[in-house]
C-alpha cells in the first residue's frame, strides 16, 4: 500500500507570459500555492519520531520554505529571453528580488521547476520509499498545474 501526503506554502510572486495573446503578457502577480505531494510507506519502526508517518509535515514545510518560498516570495520571476521585462526590472532599486529562469513562467513550467527544486531534498526514512510524487502550483483559486514524477 502507498500513502500520500501534501504540504504547501504560499507566496506573492510576479511574472508575465511575454508572448501571450491576452492580459497575461502584462507584468502582474498572483498569490501562488506551491504544493508538494509525497508518497511512500508509513514508517513502522517502533519508537522513532516518524512512526506512523511518511515524514513529519514540519520537515516538508522547512524544505518548501527554503527552496520555494524564500526564493520566490515577493519576487518577480522572469524568462531569460524576455528582454523587455528584464530591462524594466533592471531599473528597480537595490533589494528588488528578480528570479531569472530559462523558461516562460507559466503555472505548468513553474510546477516542473518547483518539483526539481524540492525533489533532491526528499529523503526516505527507515526504508519507507519516500518520494516526491507530484508538485502542484495554484496560480489562482480556479487554476492549477501539476508536474508528476515519472516513477
Amino acid at each position: 500500500m502507498v500513502t500520500r501526503i501534501k504540504r504547501w506554502v504560499e507566496t506573492d510572486t510576479g511574472h508575465r507570459v511575454p508572448n501571450h495573446n491576452s492580459k497575461c503578457r502584462n507584468l502582474h502577480g498572483h498569490r501562488y500555492r506551491w504544493e508538494a505531494e509525497l508518497s511512500g510507506e508509513v514508517v513502522t519502526e517502533s519508537g522513532v519520531s516518524e512512526e506512523g508517518m511518511l515524514i513529519d509535515f514540519s520537515d516538508v514545510s522547512k524544505i518548501l520554505t527554503k527552496h520555494i518560498h524564500d526564493v520566490v516570495d515577493h519576487a518577480f520571476i522572469v524568462y531569460e529571453g524576455d528582454t523587455e521585462a528584464i530591462n524594466a526590472l533592471s531599473v528597480m532599486p537595490d533589494g528588488h528580488k528578480t528570479v531569472v529562469v530559462s523558461f516562460i513562467p507559466t503555472a505548468e513550467n513553474l510546477a516542473k521547476w518547483a518539483f526539481k527544486q524540492v525533489e533532491p531534498h526528499i529523503k526516505s526514512s527507515y526504508g519507507n520509499k519516500l518520494q516526491l510524487h507530484a508538485f502542484h502550483v495554484r496560480e489562482t483559486p480556479k487554476s492549477w498545474a501539476s508536474w508528476y514524477s515519472e516513477s
